[in-house]
């Protein structure tokens, strides 16, 4: 992994100069450890994992941090609630210092509340996922995300029109196939892979989800993500997830809470707007990793993924993922995305919103789309009077479906 630079580093090295403390989220085995040891190779790193270090630590922090004031990783912090409490008298004593901690935590809904409750203002918080295609494959990230460091324009048809891929479709459809983890993917080979998504799910399952709910059901938990992968990129019912599992809603709704906490999954929420009263307003989610996806359905090749019924699905799980991951790694503040569908079934993927407007995107896995199938997205274009949308799928180059849509290639995202 070493030779992996990540697109979120320069983000964060930025971040330093300005917080005294850079949190990084992100599930496990993503790379935060090596990642904030590459950002500053020269601190001194804790693992709270390690139970020597653990308890050396917590026999006395105040003293630890006596020892160590500044440059310092600690690792897996959310561990530890009582470590955010003293932190923060650490910062306030040289409140004007920056560049002092770095923390990771893989179970960010522990972590955020702690870091939120104890260091506001204190911190900057990172998430860090696995790899993206561009930095699986070591290329610069798409011109595509600098789209959403302005406010979007009928001026930018020229910049979009130029836009060109340094990646191959290729290359695209294995990451779909393979996931972003960086242990099975580097790995590049079948066994390892296949062995590793069994042992990392398992882990998830019965040694993470047990340290941090020790009162949940870890089989029938297991027997919902499973059910749940069938789900990616659709709306999710709870009412029908709870029938089909024996659980009732209130069950399902904590279980879907603790799979976006940890970052397995990621819940969409809909998009709300005065204009439009008739929106649908469940939740849509998708499983966060494609790799993890296609081993919870029993995927092992680009020939089965074809052949699935899931494989819409799966293809706009992941482009949405792609691009959420890019622009948490660009210049980008305070945005949000949600989808947009009303109770007549108009539906839009993907709407992304910001201080650069907003942006509807439609997710198609085929090579090309016609025009005449994106009446959802037209209608969307002509409600809010946006400069244009955006339809991503498996074509080889940028084109102009109409004055105001463009087609993508995913190898630009």
């Amino acid at each position: 992994m070493a030779d992996r630079h990540r697109a979120v580093h320069e983000k964060i090295d930025r971040l330093l100069a300005i917080f005294p403390c850079v949190v990084i989220l992100g599930p496990r085995q993503c790379g935060k450890t090596h990642l904030s040891k590459v950002i500053r190779p020269d601190w001194r790193y804790f693992d709270l994992e390690n139970p020597q270090t653990h308890d050396r630590i917590h026999d006395d922090l105040n003293f630890f941090f006596r020892q160590n004031p500044s440059e310092i990783i600690i690792d897996e912090a959310q561990t530890s609630p009582d470590l955010f409490r003293t932190l923060r008298g650490v910062i306030d004593s040289d409140r004007s210092k920056n560049n002092r901690f770095i923390l990771t935590g893989s179970s960010s809904p522990a972590l955020i509340e702690q870091a939120s409750e104890s260091l506001a203002g204190r911190v900057a918080m990172v998430e860090l996922a696995p790899f993206k295609v561009t930095e699986l494959h070591q290329k610069e990230p798409s011109p595509f995300y600098g789209l959403f460091e302005r406010t979007l324009s009928p001026q930018d048809s020229d910049e979009i029109m130029s836009f060109r891929s340094t990646i191959t479709l290729d290359q695209v459809l294995q990451s779909l196939l393979r996931g972003g983890y960086p242990t099975p993917v580097l790995a590049d080979d079948p066994f390892v892979h296949k062995n590793w998504m069994e042992q990392y799910f398992n882990t998830y399952v019965f040694r993470d989800i047990r340290a941090l709910f020790p009162k949940l059901d870890s089989t029938r938990y297991r027997r919902f993500i499973h059910m749940l992968s069938s789900l990616s990129g659709t709306i999710v019912n709870r009412s029908q997830l709870g029938r089909s599992l024996d659980l009732d809603e209130k069950s399902v709704r904590n279980y879907l809470e603790i799979a976006h906490g940890t970052m397995f999954w990621r819940s969409i929420p809909a998009f709300h707007s005065s204009k439009i009263k008739s929106v649908q307003k469940m939740p849509k989610g998708i499983l966060r990793d494609s790799g993890l996806l296609a081993y919870l359905q029993g995927i092992d090749t680009m020939e089965q993924l074809d052949n699935s019924p899931l494989v819409g699905q799966s293809f706009e799980s992941f482009v949405t993922e792609e691009i959420l991951r890019g622009i948490q790694a660009a210049k980008t503040v305070r945005w949000d995305y949600s989808y947009y569908r009303t109770r007549s079934g108009v539906e839009v993927d993907l709407v992304l919103s910001g201080e650069f407007g907003l942006l509807p995107v439609e997710i198609k896995y085929g090579t090309s789309t016609r025009l005449k199938t994106l009446t959802s997205l037209q209608g969307f274009i002509r409600d809010y009077d946006l400069p244009y949308g955006i339809v991503i799928n498996n074509s080889e180059r940028v084109e102009r479906l109409s004055d105001k849509i463009f087609q993508i290639p995913s190898t630009l995202i």
